[in-house]
């Protein structure tokens, strides 16, 4: 029988393999969990911005029914003026009808006084040819009057009853001369004060007759309007029937929005909830994988663990080494004074001790990364989540206007902060083995492992050496 300490020695290269089992398989539940979580959180996002865009169609709609309601309230109010207007066109051709038929008339008649006003002026002409008739019987009543006095003076007295004859007869002769003449300057007067009363109305005659086509167009005019107004009180009553029809939709569509913003809230509170969970779930298998590099075991990590280490230390002996000579002061070194950079999308922060980090630590991180394939890239995080400065192909300078590839480019002397890094900073032990999300902008992330190592000058916790990389 194999005694206890043979069983122990057997049993440990067994253990052995098993905890190095848990804490790949914790890796990679990590890793699992962080790039699930990552596109939870994408969902979720997603779903909070399509509901505040569903809030704002919500608002949108409520705008749409006031605009509703009043639309309704107008659309009654022109059909009660269609209504109106139809009934006051009615009225108004009916008593426009009326008045056109009386003038009408009145102009008929005033035409048919053209063919009286005609006969009028020929009696004017038969008596005054009766006037110059009367003037030629005076005078041959003249003459007459003056051969009776000639026979009266060649028969002496026995024809003395012929001068009183001749002169009766003369006298006659004067008053009728004297009546035909002021007949006929009578006759003259009236016919030329009847001439220009004629001419007058002979042109209003020609007015009316001219009115009387005008009079005829605004009939045809009023009919026109009349049906105009039928045909608008129609339409209004089509656009009623359709505002009722579109009430009906709009009211449906209207329900299915809240029914969909109230599913769209439920959905976002579950994704929020399933993130959560998996965030604690990330949490508990980081919490694995960290112990299990605490453990003594030797996994896939361990490599990159001694790495990061090795990093860590090479970076503090050159800062303290800079410290001890006074070309960097400790104060500088913990410098959170930190100041934007104008133009600058995502904000880049300049403090005291980046330049230093740039000249002396990036040389140093671009060779540690150059160590592994795997590594993608190593850095400098302060107790604020400040990187002072990063790797060069990381540290590239901005393109204005272009902030996707500056989030992913130009990382150095931003400010990133996530809750595996802040357990990094906050926790207590010589190194941190974590897997996490890394942001590179609009949703776009990288599940990767890093190897968290505290840096501490001066008895203080400065912040941390990071080594990232991709199994």
């Amino acid at each position: 029988m194999l005694a206890m300490e043979d069983t122990v020695v057997l049993a440990r290269p067994r253990i052995e393999n098993l905890l190095e089992a848990l804490g790949e398989q914790a890796g990679d539940i990590a890793v699992r969990c962080s790039n699930t979580g990552g596109i939870v959180g994408r969902l979720n996002r997603q779903i909070s911005t399509e509901a505040d865009r569903l809030g704002e169609l919500l608002s949108a709609m409520a705008a749409l029914n006031d605009c509703r309601t009043e639309r309704a309230t107008a659309t009654a109010e022109l059909l009660q003026t269609a209504k109106v207007a139809s009934e006051v066109l009615e009225r108004g051709k009916d008593v426009a009808e009326r008045s056109l038929n009386e003038v009408s008339r009145l102009i008929a008649d005033i035409s048919n006084l053209d063919g009286q006003l005609q006969v009028f002026l020929d009696t004017l002409g038969t008596i005054g040819g009766i006037a110059r008739t009367l003037s030629q019987i005076a005078e041959q009543t003249e003459l007459l009057s003056f051969n009776a006095r000639i026979e009266a003076a060649r028969g002496g007295e026995a024809t003395a009853p012929f001068e009183v004859l001749a002169t009766e007869i003369r006298r006659l002769a004067a008053t009728t001369s004297e009546s035909s003449t002021q007949v006929a300057r009578n006759i003259a007067r009236v016919e030329q004060t009847a001439g220009a009363l004629i001419g007058t109305l002979k042109s209003h005659i020609a007015s009316g007759r001219e009115t009387t086509q005008h009079i005829d167009a605004v009939g045809q005019v009023l009919t026109e309007m009349a049906a105009l107004v039928e045909q608008f009180h129609d339409r209004s009553q089509s656009i009623a029937a359709s505002n009722l029809r579109a009430e009906a939709e709009v009211a449906k569509v209207d329900a299915g929005l809240i029914e969909f913003r109230q599913v769209a809230a439920e959905s976002a509170r579950r994704a929020e909830q399933a993130r959560a969970e998996l965030d604690a779930l990330e949490t508990h298998a980081n919490d694995m994988l960290n112990q299990v590099a605490h453990g003594g075991v030797e996994t896939r990590n361990t490599a990159f663990i001694e790495l990061a280490t090795k990093g860590a230390d090479e970076i503090a002996a050159l800062i303290e080494g800079h410290l001890s000579t006074g070309e960097l002061a400790l104060s500088a070194l913990f410098d959170t004074e930190y100041r934007a950079r104008p133009d600058t999308e995502p904000v880049q922060y300049d403090n005291r001790f980046a330049d230093f980090a740039d000249r002396h630590i990036r040389p140093l991180l671009d060779r540690h990364t150059w160590q592994h394939d795997a590594i993608v890239g190593c850095c400098l995080i302060d107790m604020n989540g400040y990187l002072p400065t990063h790797i060069t192909e990381r540290s590239q300078r901005q393109i204005p206007g272009n902030r996707l590839r500056n989030l992913e480019f130009s990382r150095n002397r931003q400010i990133f902060m996530d809750d595996q890094t802040r357990r990094a900073l906050h926790g207590e032990g010589e190194f941190f083995l974590f897997a996490y999300r890394q942001d590179l902008g609009e949703d776009r992330f990288r599940a990767l492992r890093s190897v968290f190592v505290p840096l501490v000058f001066g008895g203080r916790k400065w912040g941390l050496y990071e080594l990232g990389y991709l199994l």
